[in-house]
C-alpha cells in the first residue's frame, strides 16, 4: 500500500482530500515557483510536476518505493492574463474588478509521483521521460500530470461589494483573489461549467480514478 504525501500546504486541499476518505501526511515544497510557459494550463502542468518533484526527492530512499506525491497548482485565467495569488489588496482589487461581470476560467494541474523513479537533475525529468529512458525505467516509473478547466461566470459587482470581500480577508492566499466555496461562491458566482472541487483546488474525482488506474487504494 502506497503512503501518501501532499505536497501542498493548502488548507483547501487538505479537505478535498480528506473528503475522499484519503489517508496522507503534508509535506510542502520549497522549490521556486518558476515556469517556461505562458500557456495557463501547460503553466499548472508544469508547476505541480515541480512541487512533486521537489517532495519526491526530499524523501528518504527507502520510502519512496512505498509513496505516492501529490502536487498541485491552480491558476485563474481572464482577458489572456494569468492570476495568481494577490499580493496586496490593491491587487486584489483589480483581479475582482476584472472578473465581475465576466466568465473566467480555473486551471488545476496535478502530477502524481510514485514508485522507483529517479530524476536526471541536470534535465530536470523522471529518467523514464526521457527519450532514450530504458523500458526497465519506463515500467518502474510512474509519474502522471494532468489538468482541469472550469468556466466560472461572475456576476457583476460595484468597488464597494468588491472591497467589502477583500476585507474580509479571504481572498489573500486564494488565485484570482476568491475562494467559490465561502461567501464569494454564494453571492457573486452565476454559473460554472465543468469541475467545482477544481475551482476549490484539486480536482479530486478525477484524481480518485487516476488512483485507481494506478491500482492505489485510499
Amino acid at each position: 500500500m502506497n503512503k501518501i504525501v501532499l505536497a501542498s500546504a493548502s488548507p483547501r486541499r487538505k479537505e478535498l482530500l480528506a473528503q475522499i476518505g484519503c489517508s496522507f501526511e503534508i509535506i510542502t515544497s520549497d522549490a521556486e515557483e518558476i515556469t517556461q510557459s505562458k500557456i495557463p494550463e501547460n503553466m499548472v502542468d508544469e508547476l505541480s510536476l515541480l512541487k512533486a518533484k521537489d517532495v519526491f526527492l526530499k524523501l528518504p530512499e527507502e520510502k519512496k518505493k512505498e509513496s505516492l506525491v501529490i502536487g498541485a497548482d491552480t491558476v485563474v485565467s481572464c482577458d489572456e492574463k494569468v492570476l495568481g495569488k494577490p499580493k496586496d489588496k490593491e491587487h486584489a482589487f483589480e483581479m475582482l474588478k476584472l472578473l465581475q461581470g465576466r466568465t473566467h476560467y480555473v486551471y488545476t494541474g496535478v502530477t502524481l509521483i510514485c514508485g522507483k523513479v529517479s530524476y536526471d537533475r541536470a534535465e530536470g525529468l523522471p529518467v523514464c521521460e526521457k527519450e532514450e529512458a530504458a523500458e526497465e525505467d519506463r515500467k518502474e516509473c510512474q509519474c502522471i500530470t494532468f489538468h482541469e478547466a472550469t468556466a466560472v461566470k461572475v456576476f457583476p459587482m460595484s468597488d464597494e461589494e468588491i472591497w467589502e470581500y477583500i476585507e474580509t480577508g479571504e481572498p489573500m492566499d486564494k488565485a484570482g483573489s476568491y475562494g467559490i466555496q465561502a461567501s464569494f461562491g454564494a453571492k457573486f458566482i452565476e454559473r460554472i461549467e465543468g469541475d467545482y472541487y477544481n475551482v476549490v483546488g484539486l480536482p479530486v474525482s478525477r484524481l480518485y480514478h487516476e488512483l485507481k488506474k494506478l491500482n492505489i487504494s485510499i
